[in-house]
């Protein structure tokens, strides 16, 4: 039986992306859905091309609701990945899925973590400070945002002189290399 995944996502998916390829052949695990709070989400168009079903919710559905915990179930997901989905995980989704949800998030935690810090306004937190050094940190989801237990960190140098966009992209090319080797590996810790 191939290991089952589904991806939440709110924007373009450049990351949703690089895991649908990853696992488009493999005979271990497959995408099984992509979820999307943003009709209008590129990531939507992305799954499109790779004939990966996608399922699209409100706020209301979300959070009020045991819709998308049921549709995963009955899709037998066996992990659940946010690839720059923006919305906290509600507690019944937490419940279901316990130590099942993964986040990728653009720095190194514990710094630069919290609501708010999302994409650019991370990359210009750390410009601000004076950083040396910034990454990538893949985690366990707990019903803070970015305090769950880190699996996996990756670093870069920043150097002097680095603009916006290449901190950004040094930051996103760790990202695709390392996000879909690390929900290989743990796929295959997981046991049906």
């Amino acid at each position: 039986m191939k290991k089952r995944i589904a991806i939440f996502a709110s924007g373009s998916g450049s990351n949703a992306q690089k895991i649908m390829e990853h696992f488009k052949y493999s005979s271990d695990a497959e995408v099984a859905i992509v979820l999307s709070n943003n009709p209008e989400a590129y990531v939507l168009q992305r799954a499109d091309n790779f004939e990966i079903p996608t399922h699209i919710f409100d706020r209301h559905e979300f959070y009020y609701t045991d819709s998308v915990v049921e549709l995963l179930k009955r899709l037998n997901i066996d992990l659940v990945v946010l690839a720059g989905f923006l919305w906290l995980v509600p507690q019944n989704l937490l419940t279901a899925f316990p130590n099942k949800i993964i986040n990728i998030h653009p720095a190194l935690l514990p710094k630069f973590g919290g609501k708010g810090m999302y994409g650019d306004h991370v990359h210009k937190a750390v410009m601000a400070a004076g950083e040396e050094e910034h990454g990538i940190t893949i985690h366990f989801v707990n019903e803070n945002f970015d305090e769950g237990e880190i699996i996996y960190q990756a670093k870069f140098k920043i150097e002097p002189g680095d603009t916006l966009e290449q901190i950004k992209f040094k930051g996103q090319q760790l990202e695709h290399q390392h996000y879909p080797k690390v929900i290989e590996n743990l796929l295959k810790k997981y046991n049906h």
